[in-house]
């Protein structure tokens, strides 16, 4: 028993610190996890944690969150991939919280206007560097750029909910790559806690909102199949679009938010949750949108581990990447609309001389994100009101 709790206890040190320090996006996350539980503490063997990995990149949602939870399964059992999952994400949380606080307390301030119009366009080249990397990667051929071709029509030009996109063209992988049998027997779809106000709690609106919140993210969190920013066309599209419970102002600039955070981009849904019903909002959406992560780890791991080699879940798997690019472009189009369509040409051609200058590092000298969003945000608190911003 004391045994347990010991490792309960190591589980919860190592990754509230590892969730307190992780920026750099989930690689280097992982390479944290990898580095303190297989390298220094020997919890798991080198072939634990490449097995840990694998079923990680499978599945859907934040791998680096999952291989937190996978860490502790291993090494503690079920009560230790709660405790690893939980102590990973809080700090993160906590941080994206009181972002959102601020942000919508203060957004008016002429300082946060700066701040914000600075990160907006090194958040256009973060996901348009994220979609590169992911289309070269998914995109081997002919198949791929049409899957992903018809993804971004689909999502400019119709309202299909990009949750169904999704599941569309995982199926269309199916019938594409599965076995033959399969393939020639199924339809391939085509397709200061005291002193803050009740507003920070949201307590008068989580009984409207909660559910709602808690059951869209819980959709969301079974199906970011890729992790990272392939959120943006889900939020996108139906936070924005469909329920309009943010502006694409506020929706890019909760992205920012996010990607400030040491933990998964994913953590936007906490953003998203503030907006709607205050701190208590931001955790229930939270909480929806990490249950499937840690059900899938929980309870399946040992199955999953087997079930990666299934050629069908490779073939729906490889429908659904294409798809993610092709829906992120199209995502970035009503961003990119609002963050370069400023008040004077002036901004405008500011805004888009920083895109293009994050993109550049991104794609050719590799510079981290939080670099980034640090020189934007400096270009925008010194050019902003230079160049005649209100």
């Amino acid at each position: 028993m004391n045994s347990q709790i010991n490792r309960l206890k190591e589980l919860s040190e190592l990754f509230l610190k590892l969730g307190a320090i992780g920026f750099g996006g989930p690689q280097a996350h992982i390479a944290m996890i990898n580095d303190e539980a297989v390298e220094q503490r020997g919890w798991l063997d080198a072939d634990e944690f490449s097995d840990g990995l694998a079923l990680c990149e499978m599945l859907p949602g934040p791998a680096s969150t999952q291989m937190g939870i996978y860490t502790g399964y291993v090494y503690a059992g079920w009560l230790g991939a709660l405790v690893a999952g939980l102590a990973f994400i809080t700090p993160a949380f906590l941080i994206v919280v009181t972002l959102s606080w601020v942000y919508f307390q203060f957004q008016q301030l002429p300082q946060l206007i700066a701040l914000f119009f600075g990160l907006s366009p090194v958040m256009i080249a973060i996901i348009l560097g994220f979609c590169y990397k992911l289309g070269r990667k998914s995109i081997q051929n002919w198949i791929g750029i049409t899957i992903a071709a018809m993804a971004f029509l689909a999502s400019t030009f119709s309202n299909l909910s990009t949750l169904v996109l999704f599941l569309l063209a995982g199926l269309l992988g199916i019938g594409l790559y599965g076995s033959k049998s399969l393939r020639f027997n199924s339809v391939a779809p085509l397709g200061l806690l005291a002193t803050l106000q009740p507003s920070f709690w949201g307590t008068e609106r989580i009984s409207e909102y909660g559910w709602p919140l808690f059951t869209f993210f819980l959709q969301v969190g079974t199906l970011i199949f890729g992790g990272g920013l392939v959120i943006i066309p889900l939020l996108e599209f139906e936070v924005v679009e469909r329920l309009g419970w943010l502006s694409t102002a506020d929706f890019i600039n909760g992205v920012a938010i996010g990607q400030l955070s040491p933990g998964p981009v994913v953590l936007t849904a906490a953003f998203v949750g503030y907006k709607m019903a205050g701190f208590f909002g931001a955790l229930i959406s939270a909480i929806g949108i990490f249950t499937p992560s840690f059900l899938f780890i929980m309870l399946a791991a040992p199955v999953l581990v087997r079930l990666r080699q299934n050629t069908w879940v490779q073939a729906f798997l490889k429908g659904i990447k294409p798809a993610v690019v092709g829906a992120i472009m199209a995502a970035a189009i009503p961003l990119g609309q609002t963050a370069f369509g400023r008040e004077t040409w002036a901004l405008s051609i500011l805004a888009g001389v920083v895109a293009i200058a994050s993109l550049i590092a991104i794609i050719r000298f590799k510079v981290t994100a939080w670099k980034l969003i640090l020189g934007g945000a400096a270009v925008g608190l010194i050019g902003y009101p230079l160049l005649g911003g209100a």
